[in-house]
């Protein structure tokens, strides 16, 4: 039986308290119970979080206590740095996977696709779109930087594009769903123990 790719990663600091807890390999017919459960103090963020875990198969629990008082940076940006983070330990050695994953998800009248790479080599590029200022209580200027500051955290390179759609609630949720249709491809085990790599390493 393969090993069980999961993490539990607290991350602490003065403006936020984190605990964050992701197991990988929950996707349906695998057998493992798929668990999500998101508190951010942030509830579209909390939303896009649990489609992210839902469609990547993924087992969430996260819990996150935030300056909230000054804005939404912060929670935004660590909660994200520390799913990150917990992905990178919970998948291990990039070793035995197909490295590569694409994700397209249409909402309504939006359309998103996701590009990821989990190479050691961290990098974000995204295009969304978005227009309105806020989504419930998110500002959409942090969308973009909590797929950024999860790509940094997980080492991953990482592309995300909306290529239509007029409701920014349906551009953010499709892009995040793409994003975990990206994952759930890129972390599927070959059934080998190859580094997926020229370099042999990554």
């Amino acid at each position: 039986m393969s090993t069980e790719r999961r993490a539990t990663v607290s991350r602490s600091t003065s403006e936020t308290k984190i605990e964050v807890d992701l197991s990988l390999d929950c996707a349906p017919g695998s057998g493992v119970a798929q668990v999500i459960d998101v508190k951010t103090g942030i509830g579209f963020l909390d939303h896009m979080y649990t489609a992210l875990a839902k469609h990547g198969g993924m087992s969430l629990t996260m819990k996150c206590e935030g300056d909230l008082w000054i804005d939404d940076h912060h929670t935004a940006e660590d909660s994200a740095i520390a799913l990150g983070e917990a992905f990178k330990k919970a998948l291990g050695e990039v070793r035995g996977i197909r490295r590569y994953g694409t994700g397209y998800a249409p909402l309504d009248e939006a359309l998103s696709r996701a590009v990821i790479d989990i190479c050691s080599r961290p990098y974000c590029v995204t295009d969304l779109g978005l227009k309105r200022e806020k989504i419930g209580d998110l500002s959409t200027e942090m969308i973009p930087h909590v797929f950024y500051s999860f790509a940094i955290a997980s080492g991953c390179t990482l592309h995300v594009d909306v290529l239509r759609g007029e409701n920014d609630h349906h551009r953010s949720e499709s892009a995040f769903k793409a994003l975990a249709l990206a994952i759930r491809q890129a972390i599927e085990r070959t059934g080998g123990n190859d580094v997926p790599s020229t370099k042999g390493v990554l």
